[in-house]
Formats: C-alpha cells, structure tokens, sequence
C-alpha cells in the first residue's frame, strides 16, 4: 500500500514500504520511479525494510518547482531532495542505510555528507564524468537546453535530449518514442532537471564533487559494473577513495542494467 510523508517545505512523497529488518532506502535514478526495480526490491525485502519512493515531480510525489527550474536552482533542488530523504529517513525511525542508483547514488551520496542519519551507503554507478573543458561546457549547454525545453513543455524532446547524452544512438530513441512505454517517460519528464541539479551541471559540469567526500564518514560501498563504459569505473573508484570508509566493488560481466540478483548478493555482502 502506497503511503506518504510530508518533505520540509510541504511536499508530498509517495513510497512503498516492504520486507522487514534494518530500513534500506532505495534511491533511484534518472526517470525511475518507486516500481521501476521490483525485482530488487523484493530479493532486498528478504532482509530489510525497503523503502521504494517516487523522488520529487515523479510518480505520485509533488513538485512545488515550475518545469525546469530546479536545473537553473541547482543548490535549492538539490537541497530539496536531501530533505526529501530525511523526511522518509525519520519515517523509517531515525536513521537508515541509503542505496542509490545513477543519479540517485549522486543523490544519496549528497544527502549522506550532508550529516543525515546514515548508518551505511551504497552506490551504483553514479554518473559523474571526468572533469574536462569540454565536459563542463557540454554539461552546462545540457542543462541549459534542458530547463528551456522543459519550460517550453516539450516533454518528449527533454527526453530525447537526455537519452542523446547518454550516448543512445538516434535511431534507438525514435524506437522508445514507439514504445508503450514512452508516454511514462514522458510524465516524468520534468524530474530530469532534479537529476541535472543533484549532479550540478552548471557549477561543477557533472564531475565528481571531491570537496564534499570527506564529509562521509559511515562505512561506503560504490559498484560498478565490468562490462559498463570506463568513466563509471573511474567516478566509483574516486568516490570510494575520497569518502573516509570506502571501498569499490566491480561486478564482473555487469553493464548499467545491473542484473538484481547480482546487485543484491553485493549489497547484502556489504550491509550484512
């Protein structure tokens, strides 16, 4: 049964609460929403309380934002978010441990060294790039488009633009838009500028945020996945070195589409 908490600033997040033992938030990532990962949230319910949620502007949670702004806002939003999580924390009674995938893991990460009640954090992939000119120019001409196809309300096309920089090959996006499928991405839409601003297009174009790892002091698991692209590899190993308690997983044979029952027996190694 979906149930809601109320973030600080009067935002309704929906979850889904199932299994039963240590609480485990599960963050997700770019255009998922709280059952876009059944298959691990179950395997994961064996052995903690799971708490799937829509992030803001997805799903059944609010968004008080106009369409777009959180990506010309990046500090507020993404502030929003980490108190998106703290509410849903105090929800599950007073701390928690944080699993977030792509963005989300960027997403937990943030609400990690922010000081909440964290009491491990687990990563997969989350998507920072290396910090070159031309990343940081083409991260801020992706936000930059992104905000004004959004405020346009050009819903599909802001879809479009995000699976194009992630390297999917045009005529792979023209087949999506064919799908059933596309009228959801559609809808959550909006929420990409959530993840434009949690990865900080503007300000750092996307890379990982060194300055704020030290700040992370619970025990941190950052995966990636063996057969993914090398920058994943390259963002998990700099996270886990620059956290206090970190380590790096590679799953061998693993792509961005993690297989659950793999990704699973990792985290239940590491939070057992």
């Amino acid at each position: 049964m979906t149930q809601t908490v109320r973030s600080a600033d009067g935002t309704p997040i929906a979850y889904d609460r199932l299994g039963d033992g240590p609480p485990l938030i599960y963050v997700g990532g770019a255009t998922m929403t709280r059952k876009s990962d059944p298959d691990l949230a179950k395997l994961l319910a064996e052995r903690f309380t799971v708490y799937c949620f829509d992030r803001r502007g997805r799903g059944d949670s609010g968004d008080p934002m106009p369409p777009g702004a959180p990506a010309q806002n990046e500090e507020q939003a993404a502030a929003a978010e980490v108190e998106d999580i703290a509410a849903l924390i105090a929800e599950a009674g007073g701390a928690a441990i944080l699993y977030g995938m792509s963005s989300g893991g960027a997403l937990a990460l943030e609400a990690t060294a922010s000081g909440l009640p964290v009491t491990r954090l687990a990563i997969y992939e989350a998507p920072f790039a290396e910090d070159t000119p031309a990343q940081r120019k083409g991260a801020a001409e992706y936000a930059t488009r992104l905000t004004e196809l959004l405020s346009e309300g050009r819903r599909g096309d802001a879809v479009a633009l995000f699976m194009s920089i992630t390297g999917m090959p045009e005529e792979t996006i023209e087949q999506i838009k064919n799908m059933q499928t596309w009228p959801a991405l559609e809808a959550v839409a909006p929420s990409l500028a959530y993840d434009a601003a949690v990865l900080r297009y503007y300000a750092r174009g996307g890379t990982v945020p060194l300055e704020s790892l030290a700040a992370v002091t619970v025990p941190t698991l950052v995966m990636s996945g063996g057969d993914s692209p090398a920058f994943f590899g390259s963002a998990a190993q700099k996270i886990a070195d620059g956290v206090l308690n970190g380590e790096h997983r590679v799953l061998a044979g693993q792509t961005h589409y993690v297989d659950p029952h793999v990704l699973s027996a990792a985290l239940v190694r590491f939070l057992r």
